[in-house]
């Protein structure tokens, strides 16, 4: 096993149920990345924010490299052992002046997984800082109960149904702010958001949602991608490999996989179906 991570933060990942800052990228290295996803907002001629949800990675054979990239998944594996598939992944985007925002919310309210143990790698683009909407948890959060969110599906609000928990106590977040190409953990139950971005720069961020291979899906037969060690279960289909940028197979089935997770009886809360 690549243990990257020491036993120190191990112990307060499972304590605390998050973990930042830690290195992915060179300062150039994200830059690159941000010129790479420019270049693809100008092809679509729109926000990549409307398409780069659920399985971001399947619009570019470089969102998958980043998606493998050894220093997230020696972390990763460091938590949930070797074998990993990727669940997904989202690209999370504030234009400078956005006040767009990322509710209270559980991860594990939609995903389907079953056990809760998928792990969530926040890679900034950008610098990412409280003052242009850094993401925010809630430590020990992960270790409480299951939610129930309000669907609100308020235009500001970059999740699928603007699903939020109300009643917390905020005062207790953690602001996980990270330079460009730095990556933060946090586990599917943390309870996580972000503020609007109050800055004159973009910030800009992919998460990838990584899971032990034994999981399965409450769902029904979805997809992922193996990105480390071997899948001995066969829970879950393969998803397609991008062998371009906007390879078009791969963009109809993210096109198809997002309304599908958008759809309220396909993708269930948990919290209210248990």
């Amino acid at each position: 096993m690549s243990n990257s991570l020491s036993t120190e933060q191990i112990q307060h990942f499972e304590e605390q149920g998050y973990l930042y800052p830690l290195d992915a990228l060179t300062t150039e290295q994200a830059a690159d990345c941000l010129a790479k996803l420019e270049a693809m907002e100008t092809e679509l001629k729109t926000d990549p924010q409307k398409y780069l949800k659920i399985k971001a990675h399947l619009a570019a054979p470089w969102i998958v490299d980043l998606a493998c990239n050894p220093a997230i998944l020696d972390a990763v594996e460091s938590l949930i052992g070797p074998d990993i598939l990727l669940f997904g992944s989202s690209l999370f985007a504030k234009r400078e002046q956005d006040d767009r925002f990322v509710s209270w919310h559980q991860d594990s309210a939609y995903y389907g997984l079953d056990p809760h143990q998928e792990i969530t790698a926040w890679l900034a683009l950008t610098d990412a800082t409280p003052d242009n909407g850094c993401l925010n948890v809630l430590p020990g959060s992960h270790r409480g109960q299951d939610f129930d969110h309000d669907e609100t599906y308020d235009p500001k609000n970059l999740l699928s149904r603007g699903q939020t928990i109300r009643g917390l106590k905020e005062e207790d977040a953690v602001e996980m702010a990270l330079r460009a190409g730095q990556f933060s953990l946090h586990h599917e139950r943390t309870v996580h958001g972000s503020r609007g971005n109050h800055t004159d720069q973009r910030r800009v961020g992919i998460a990838f949602f990584y899971m032990p291979a034994h999981v399965v899906s409450t769902l029904g037969r979805r997809s992922a991608m193996l990105v480390r060690g071997e899948d001995r279960h066969g829970h879950w289909d393969s998803d397609p490999v991008p062998q371009r940028v906007l390879d078009e197979q791969c963009m109809a089935y993210l096109r198809q996989i997002w309304e599908s997770y958008q759809n309220p009886e396909v993708t269930k809360q948990a919290a209210k179906h248990a």
